[in-house]
């Protein structure tokens, strides 16, 4: 178990080689690069993991197709090769994803170019012979997926990208840093800094948003991974004018609907005509998700929301070239917002602009990483900590400098020994749980998003199932889900589970709704909430679940 109060003492008592600032997908594999190389780090974030951009993705590992078109053939070419480390890492939680281009009339993609695009986009990212992409006519189109727009429909082509659940490998991944010794804990927020006799940036003036109580980090080093709050954590060491590069946010969002409503048959990745952009349409257990938009954001970076704009945007876009399902704003079940923090280019549109990393470092020695891609996060994270191993050892801290380990090191939740054993570890939950349910679902769930954990999901089970003869069993499982991210995960807030951790509130929010009440009492008994504390999380929850946060 994974307990709180330890690693609070350790950040009140240890010096650190490095203090991570923010726990979302940058902070967490660079938590762990460091780890496993030997450094001792410690990682804070003011929110919850991934609370940010990180669980805000289309929750795609993929190759950035669409940066063929810009001519950034290096980006292409380290996002695939990244894709399939990831997978290795993570075989569970990052899987392969048919991916349908339709080509469409007037549309940005011609038969010659799609071809010839996709043919150097297999080649630069390293694709697998059997995922090399397929270019389909029109009727072969439409037999692949007879939703399509059959008037403006040209053919397509197919390939393969890889979906993820981007909070869940966020936390598998901070999960992994700790079991080498880093020290990672959500609710804590940084202040300020503070420095010694000679000048130098050595502490991190913090505040526990749990207990309230502030104190103080020391670290040699001090990295910088807040996503859209990069800035404003540099000033607070820093004059605005003296930022040679500052961020340029922009806003994407989801939409998602029901599969019954929306039933393609696999992603699709299409053209719209409204603002010449591309989205996706993604078919995600029982409902389909489609996103995601790119405008300029300059609002508060704390709430995020979907407008009525946003998804009268969406919903056009969709229904424009899968006119048979006439999708509404009824249909939207839930939905999701989140921030790119990109680096500011002057003249450039938000779809324009690079999505290549950046590293900034100030006289203080405050080094900020921005930019990057979810895909792209080991490799940022290897560059950080290529930089801070040797300034330790410049500064005589480490006698040497180690290099990265982590294309090899597979997560914890994921270290199955062969393929064959991932396969049977599934197929023996699915085995147990087809006593409780006619179907795979939950099954599947655990199985896809805490790999060999999910045994421990499945003890919690037959511990309530014993006690609680009564209860359903969908809610047996999610109250199981629930404890084992309050003892393994550190959940210390309602939305902490039902959005980050398990991805119920997005993709199956009517299981949220039935099992809520069973969700807080739990939690206010695990976590000894007192009944203001209890109210609060109540609104919480019943905010999140209004439909789909939409502004009018």
């Amino acid at each position: 178990m994974i307990k709180r109060n330890d690693i609070l003492e350790n950040l009140k008592s240890k010096k650190y080689d490095l203090l991570v600032i923010g726990g979302g997908i940058t902070g967490a594999g660079i938590a762990l690069d460091a780890a496993s190389r030997g450094l001792s780090v410690a990682l804070v974030e003011k929110g919850d993991f991934a609370s940010g951009t990180s669980s805000k993705s289309t929750k795609l590992i993929h190759g950035g197709l669409r940066y063929l078109k810009q001519l950034d053939f290096s980006l292409v070419h380290e996002v695939g090769r990244e894709r399939a480390i990831v997978h290795k890492l993570a075989p569970n939680l990052v899987k392969p994803e048919k991916m349908l281009l339709p080509l469409v009339k007037n549309g940005t993609y011609g038969k010659l170019l799609s071809s010839f695009g996709l043919a150097l986009y297999d080649f630069l990212a390293g694709v697998k012979k059997e995922e090399c992409r397929k270019m389909l006519n029109k009727e072969d189109s439409l037999q692949v997926e007879p939703l399509l727009n059959e008037e403006t429909l040209l053919g397509s082509g197919l390939y393969y990208e890889y979906r993820t659940d981007d909070a869940r490998l966020t936390i598998e991944i901070i999960k992994s840093a700790i079991e080498r010794s880093a020290d990672c804990l959500n609710y804590i927020e940084l202040k300020d800094f503070d420095y010694k006799h000679d000048g130098s940036m050595h502490y991190a003036k913090c505040v526990d948003h749990i207990s309230k109580e502030e104190f103080m980090i020391e670290a040699e080093l001090i990295v910088n991974s807040t996503g859209p709050w990069v800035d404003k954590v540099r000033l607070k060491q820093q004059k605005e004018e003296s930022l040679n590069k500052r961020l340029h946010l922009t806003k994407g969002i989801h939409l998602v609907v029901d599969y019954e409503k929306f039933p393609i048959k696999q992603s699709v990745y299409f053209d719209e005509k409204l603002k010449g952009r591309m989205l996706f349409a993604i078919p995600r257990d029982k409902t389909t998700y489609i996103g995601t938009t790119d405008t300029n954001y300059s609002g508060s970076l704390d709430d995020i929301r979907v407008t009525k704009e946003d998804e009268d945007y969406v919903l056009k876009a969709v229904n424009s070239i899968f006119p048979e399902i006439n999708l509404s704003a009824s249909d939207i079940k839930s939905s999701w917002a989140g921030l790119r923090p990109l680096i500011h280019q002057e003249g450039k549109s938000p779809s324009e602009l690079s999505r290549k990393d950046e590293i900034f470092e100030s006289e203080d020695g405050l080094i900020s990483i921005a930019g990057g891609k979810l895909t792209g996060y080991r490799k940022m994270s290897e560059r950080i900590v290529d930089r801070v191993s040797q300034k330790l050892k410049e500064r005589s801290i480490i006698s040497n400098t180690k290099k990265c380990i982590t294309e090899k090191l597979k997560l914890d939740s994921s270290n199955f020994e062969s393929e064959e054993a991932m396969f049977n570890y599934r197929e023996t939950l699915r085995d147990y749980l087809r006593t409780y349910f006619e179907d795979n679902y939950f099954a599947d769930h655990i199985f896809d998003n805490y790999g060999l954990n999910a045994s421990k999901i499945l003890d919690y089970f037959k511990h309530i199932k014993i006690e609680q003869e009564n209860i359903k069993n969908e809610n047996a499982i999610v109250i199981a889900e629930l404890i084992y991210g309050i003892d393994y995960e550190m959940i210390n807030s309602v939305l902490d589970f039902c959005e980050r951790r398990s991805s119920y509130l997005y993709f199956d929010i009517d299981l949220i709704k039935e099992s809520k009440e069973l969700i807080l009492r739990e939690m206010s008994i695990r976590l000894s909430w007192n009944d203001f504390r209890l109210d609060s999380e109540r609104k919480i929850l019943d905010e999140a679940l209004e439909k789909s946060f939409v502004f009018v």
